[in-house]
């Protein structure tokens, strides 16, 4: 049984990379954003996938402050990093 845990902490790790290669093709604010959001919610699925593997307890609590912490980044994010003039809003550039 933990070596099915251990192909799906594979599976998440691969989906890191592949979120990483993508932002660093693309720039963009709703794609870093995205990515950093992707990362946050892979990073908490990575960690409950390798607790369980390795039978910590502890791992839930670590996994806790992950998502609080991609919680706190992506409202950073909006609140700072967003920019004013968007294209989206504007259609006619």
């Amino acid at each position: 049984m933990t070596e099915l845990w251990w192909a799906i902490a594979l599976v998440l790790l691969l989906t890191v990379v592949v979120g990483v290669v993508y932002v660093t093709t693309r720039r963009g604010g709703a794609d870093s954003m995205l990515a950093a959001l992707l990362f946050g919610t892979t990073g908490v699925a990575t960690v409950l996938v390798l607790g369980r593997a390795l039978g910590l307890a502890r791992a839930v609590d670590i996994a806790l402050v992950l998502a609080l912490l991609a919680a706190v980044v992506s409202v950073a994010f909006v609140l700072r990093g967003w920019p004013e003039d968007d294209s989206y809003e504007n259609p006619e550039r």
